[in-house]
């Protein structure tokens, strides 16, 4: 906490507060904002009534490229399978920020309802599912929507260029797959032009509207997938002696793995998860099979401690396997490094929060989240800040609102504008800023 106050009142010392350095633009941005409201809204809608899912986002994308193009936008399509690039270059030269949206939906089928409710089926992993925007990627898309027609009638007064980035494949792609932010990083969406700096949103449904909230450093986890197979020896289920049990094997390594986080990881740092998710095995009732597989994921909010939490996986696994005279083999898949906001650009952007959300008593600092994003992909290879909007109604009490990722997921939709004017003021205060240090 020290280390980032002394940021804090370093960033103060460096630049003038963004609202005294770009007053009369962040007006015409908020006004502007405010002005799109219902288009947002609107865009909102028809997204989440026609959700597609990861890599299959191409009524999405074509909507967004169509919007882009209109606007004047240099427009790519086809980035990372679905993704679209819009580039806005302003008036004046300068450096070049990003502003980061997802477009995919989850395979959830929607609780009735909303008016506007997905009734979109489709299939994934072989299985019939419905599909539902169920994390507000519909949202941030129309957001970002709405802030690149909100700067391109600013254009003339940005010193430098903004690139946007419309995401498929957050939620991650099919097994085997590369994709999302991952796929568009090593494709060059942060190159020709170089970017500078990306900033994104993420709507939260028990945070109430009008509130922004972030975390300077490690914000989200890192997330990654273990696969163990445990694999021993069958027998007839009446003559366990004559097996080498994989499926009482494989209880015991469960029960293992839950002493790594709450007995050799120290907790006082950071929070980290190891949790079983799958636990597959055996055809009958009486028949003890000769493997069983189990599978979980792993969060941690540093490398340090993902590493640590890696090794111990292994070690446990093994270690109890051979124990019971089987043998397990265990495969660690990376999937999302955690989510870093910069401290420096942290530091830098507070004041533009806390003046697009009305006063510092609107922006808040929060606990690390266990939940991956993979905005960290970009957030790794340049400065990056992520920032959450709030989406859930004044009043209301978290605890009775629908989680993230459920069928009963909302938002209440007078949140958006903030959500506009935070990525539009964020992208024209960080250019000015750039370019007069």
């Amino acid at each position: 906490m020290k280390r980032f106050s002394l940021l804090t009142c370093l960033g103060a010392s460096l630049t003038l507060p963004a609202a005294a350095q770009n007053a009369t633009l962040n007006a015409r941005i908020a006004q502007l904002a405010q002005d799109k409201e219902a288009k947002v809204i609107a865009w909102r809608r028809d997204f989440h009534q026609h959700p597609e899912l990861g890599n299959e986002e191409t009524r999405t994308a074509g909507i967004v490229a169509a919007h882009l193009r209109k606007l004047g936008f240099e427009v790519k399509t086809g980035v990372a399978r679905t993704g679209v690039v819009g580039i806005l270059k302003g008036g004046k030269p300068g450096p070049v920020v990003a502003l980061r949206a997802d477009m995919d939906a989850l395979p959830v089928t929607e609780a009735p309802g909303l008016a506007f409710a997905s009734t979109v089926k489709s299939t994934y992993l072989g299985q019939p599912v419905g599909v539902m925007h169920a994390c507000g990627h519909d949202s941030h898309t129309a957001m970002l929507m709405g802030a690149a027609e909100v700067l391109s009638e600013v254009k003339n007064d940005l010193p430098g260029t903004v690139k946007f980035i419309f995401q498929p494949a957050e939620e991650g792609s099919l097994p085997g797959v590369e994709g999302g932010a991952k796929l568009m990083v090593k494709e060059g969406v942060l190159e020709n032009p170089k970017v500078d700096a990306v900033f994104g949103v993420h709507v939260w449904a028990q945070n109430e509207v009008g509130t922004l909230t972030y975390r300077p450093g490690g914000e989200m986890a890192s997330s990654d997938r273990f696969t163990i197979k445990v694999i021993g020896k069958g027998a007839h289920g009446a003559a366990p002696w004559n097996s080498v049990d994989p499926v009482v094997t494989a209880a015991q390594i469960i029960l293992g793995l839950q002493t790594i986080v709450s007995r050799q990881v120290n907790l006082t740092d950071d929070a980290a998860v190891v949790t079983v998710g799958t636990l597959k095995g055996g055809t009958r009732y009486n028949v003890i099979p000769a493997d069983v597989e189990l599978s979980g994921t792993i969060r941690a909010l540093d490398e340090t401690t993902q590493k640590q939490l890696w090794a111990a996986i292994r070690r446990t696994a093994k270690g109890i396997a051979e124990s019971a005279g089987a043998t397990a083999e265990v495969s660690i898949e990376p999937y999302v490094p955690v989510t870093f906001n910069s401290l420096p650009l942290t530091a830098q952007m507070l004041p533009t929060l806390q003046t697009v959300a009305g006063g510092a008593t609107n922006v808040q600092e929060i606990k690390a989240k266990t939940g991956a994003e993979d905005f960290s992909f970009f957030a790794n290879k340049v400065p990056g800040l992520f920032v959450f909007v709030g989406g859930m109604s004044k009043g209301a009490n978290p605890a009775n609102t629908a989680d993230h990722h459920t069928a009963g997921f909302k938002l209440d939709e007078s949140g958006f504008t903030l959500g506009v004017k935070t990525l539009a003021t964020l992208a024209a205060d960080y250019l000015s800023m750039k370019k007069q240090q």
